[in-house]
């Protein structure tokens, strides 16, 4: 593999799998400083070929981009069944692999992608990074600053009724591995670790209301994982949290993600961005204030992650996005399908560092 650990020369980073995400990271990932982005490659060469024409990169076939000496860490961006299998195979070529959500589908693969990773002395990195954004950064700092006191409890909301209607293709939606919990899940987990430090056990119900799903082109989708989750969260700091992750609801007026302290609260966005209005409530407050964001990167800034993930790479520094805590999210989500399953609470063996908060002002960005 190409080593720019020692070189003041971006990293050089490829991308497999070319689908509808991969448009944000292509437009994104060449504004990072710290990254060169060279190639995509997909299994379906014509689709790769054409979102390289749009942003006039180099179109490669899979095995070829992991054997290109000019290319040192991979962006993993296949659909989540085949996560595991890319990044095995990233790892295999002697390149770093940071990956969409979720790192596996299953814990033992996610397990063993960061034992390969170790054994090769390589990285892994992996999505969401929205919790690297301006409004979750400062709602960071503001607990981190004793802003509503110690933290206590949050609540935290994905009602919605799936995407069967909008997605080109929604059949793996609804398969295990998929459902709601492992689709939106990890934005609202890692939100949630970012603010609170590892989960230690959770509890949880879980069930599939509706057998199938009709697409939108009108054939059947069998539903074969569940689609509404229930769970509570015990965390590391004492805090605990109710997640609710459903493709079963119509309309909701529920917030997204609501932070209790001893002495105050917080509102905060859909943590599947990474800007929004940050609303704060003290104790002797009459009413809701807003708090500006502190810190950069309030718009679709995907990609963040990884360009973190280079810049740690060329400095030889940790980067934030990290291996640990997104195989703590693939624990996590298990534990709540288990706990539904075994009907008990299930204590989480894994765990994770909260990720230092980003540098302001910006400094990735060109």
């Amino acid at each position: 593999m190409a080593d720019n650990k020692s070189s003041d020369k971006p990293l050089g980073v490829g991308i497999i799998g070319c689908g509808n995400i991969s448009e944000i990271y292509c437009k994104n990932l060449p504004t990072f400083d710290s990254v060169n982005l060279v190639a995509c490659a997909d299994l379906d060469h014509p689709r790769a070929a054409a979102r390289a024409a749009q942003f006039k990169l180099d179109a490669r076939s899979v095995e070829d981009l992991l054997d290109s000496d000019d290319i040192s860490l991979v962006v993993n961006l296949t659909i989540p069944d085949a996560h595991a299998g890319v990044s095995r195979a990233i790892l295999k070529s002697g390149k770093h692999v940071y990956s969409e959500k979720p790192l596996a589908t299953r814990r033992k693969d996610a397990a063993g992608i960061l034992r390969r990773a170790k054994k090769k002395k390589l990285r892994v990195g992996g999505a969401p990074d929205t919790f690297l954004g301006g409004a979750w950064q400062t709602i960071r700092k503001l607990l981190d600053q004793g802003a509503i006191g110690r933290p206590v409890a949050a609540t935290a909301f994905m009602l919605g009724h799936g995407p069967e209607q909008w997605h080109p293709n929604p059949d793996f939606f609804y398969q295990p591995g998929a459902g709601p919990l492992f689709d939106m899940g990890p934005y609202y987990l890692t939100a949630l670790i970012n603010l609170f430090g590892p989960v230690v056990r959770v509890a949880s119900l879980a069930h599939a209301s509706f057998p199938e799903r009709i697409a939108g082109d009108g054939h059947t989708i069998p539903v074969n994982t569940p689609t509404h989750v229930a769970g509570t969260l015990a965390f590391q700091n004492g805090a605990l949290a109710t997640l609710i992750t459903s493709f079963d609801v119509w309309h909701s007026k529920l917030p997204r993600i609501e932070i209790y302290g001893s002495e105050g609260s917080i509102l905060a966005p859909d943590p599947n961005s990474f800007g929004g209005e940050i609303l704060v409530r003290r104790q002797t407050d009459k009413d809701w204030l807003p708090a500006p964001a502190e810190f950069p990167y309030l718009e679709n800034n995907r990609g963040l992650g990884v360009a973190d993930m280079a810049q740690g790479i060329l400095s030889d520094t940790p980067h934030r996005c990290s291996a640990e805590m997104t195989y703590h999210v693939v624990d996590v989500m298990r534990a709540l399908l288990k706990s539904s399953d075994k009907g008990k609470q299930v204590r989480l063996k894994s765990k994770c560092e909260r990720p230092p908060l980003m540098a302001t002002p910006a400094i990735l960005t060109a």
